[in-house]
């Protein structure tokens, strides 16, 4: 990450701000209602900085809809979502979605006060990537994380691979899938957790084609055998867009199982009998499920929990 002036944090002076986590994957979050706190590039990737700064995988600002442009186009899709999540990677580019960051926002909301939610109570809220309806569950939050698609349709339904890989750890370019969760992943499958663990996530991996928008790069390894007693299981490492390798990443883990469950499809008899998938990442897990939607497209339910961990003041260089 290149270093942000001294000077930014400065600017931010006095401005209060909680850490948060979901299975690992970090979060500095601010509480802005109103939208009347700037928090340009230079400023997200000196807070997210993990020498200098607070230290995060990226920026949740809490906003209400009303009060911020891309918000006041999710009111017209539906008027429920009074609060809209600003998420920032953490070189401060902005993301369309994150989906252990979803979970950290309704956190977040619930612990400022914003909002009250019982177990098994939803909340709709606003995204880039549209509209998100978050549950609160016995174990944290679950989120319908919309529909998933193909980012090379044709690719994916022909050959079930689309692109090609490189990262360092790997002799050779790998095949992959490229799946839609609102942003972009290409998904690698590995033979066995050696390979997975031999990686070196430090560099951007090489994908060609490289999806027009840039891509979250997965590496999975399906268990052995990949369904039992209904419950699908992989293990995951991420290289996310911006950030570089984290914990754990909710869209990440739902566009894994996506391209697992495909490959999968006609070579494994019990694939189709999963009721739910399991994804193992660093920081913990998380748990996959698909939801059939009355339009014929399918979406995606991922649940898991989060915390907010610590609260502060920027203090600046004064």
């Amino acid at each position: 990450m290149i270093a942000a002036p001294e000077h930014a944090l400065n600017q931010l002076a006095g401005l209060a701000y909680a850490k948060g986590h979901g299975t690992g994957n970090d979060f500095v979050l601010v509480d802005d209602p109103e939208g009347a706190i700037t928090i340009d590039a230079t400023a997200v990737a000196a807070l997210c900085d993990r020498h200098r700064g607070i230290g995060g995988d990226g920026l949740i600002r809490a906003v209400r809809s009303a009060d911020i442009a891309e918000g006041a186009e999710i009111l017209n899709e539906d008027d429920r979502a009074e609060w809209f999540m600003d998420y920032r990677n953490g070189d401060g580019s902005i993301a369309e979605m994150c989906g252990n960051g979803v979970r950290v926002f309704v956190a977040f909301l619930i612990a400022q006060g914003h909002v009250t939610l019982e177990h098994g109570d939803a909340l709709t809220i606003g995204t880039r990537a549209g509209v998100k309806h978050v549950v609160r569950t016995d174990n944290g939050f679950s989120v319908d994380m919309g529909p998933w698609e193909f980012i090379f349709p044709e690719a994916a339904e022909e050959k079930a691979i689309d692109s090609l890989v490189q990262t360092r750890g790997l002799d050779v370019d790998r095949p992959a899938l490229s799946v839609s969760m609102g942003n972009p992943h290409t998904v690698v499958a590995l033979a066995d957790e050696d390979e997975l663990q031999d990686l070196d996530l430090t560099r951007i991996p090489s994908v060609r084609p490289l999806p027009p928008h840039g891509t979250n790069v997965e590496f999975v390894v399906p268990a052995e055998p990949l369904v039992s007693h209904g419950v699908g299981n992989i293990a995951m490492r991420v290289h996310e867009r911006g950030v570089g390798e984290t914990q754990s990443c909710g869209t990440g883990a739902c566009a894994a199982v996506v391209a697992t469950r495909h490959w999968a499809a006609g070579n494994t008899p019990d694939q189709n009998q999963a009721s739910e998938w399991n994804v193992n990442v660093p920081g913990g897990t998380v748990v996959v499920k698909f939801i059939p939607s009355p339009d014929g497209s399918e979406h995606v339910e991922l649940s898991g929990p989060a915390q907010i961990v610590a609260r502060g003041v920027i203090a600046g260089n004064a």
